[in-house]
């Protein structure tokens, strides 16, 4: 069986394949001067555009893992979610309160999803 790595530094790799599964890195926002809605927005656009490169899509999600900086957040969070989750294919998902790796970024979203067929 072969492990595809795909973006990798000495640190990461923004997308492993395995078995036709996808795994990315930790995503954020692409401007953490941003509130919750846009720092949301910009971390999903960014998962679009993995999942596109590596051969899959939102309908293709499995689970996603969801850190935000603080519960007050989640409401705010979810309403850009909810939009941006295709109707029928929401993946299993949790969502928790974390420190994060810079006290700007709010929200974080791990992913793990199937390639298409």
């Amino acid at each position: 069986m072969s492990i595809q790595r795909i973006q990798t530094n000495q640190r990461m790799s923004r997308i492993v394949i395995h078995n036709k599964t996808v795994y990315l890195c930790g995503q954020v926002c692409a401007d953490a001067t941003k509130g919750i809605k846009e720092q949301t927005q910009t971390m999903l656009d960014k998962v679009d555009a993995l999942l596109i490169e590596a051969g899959s899509s939102r309908e293709n999600i499995l689970s996603a893992t969801v850190y935000i900086k603080d519960m007050q957040y989640f409401k705010e969070m979810n309403e850009v979610w909810d939009a941006w989750v295709p109707e029928g294919y929401a993946p299993a998902r949790a969502c928790v309160e974390a420190a994060m790796a810079r006290p700007e970024l709010l929200v974080e979203v791990s992913v793990v999803a199937a390639q298409k067929d």
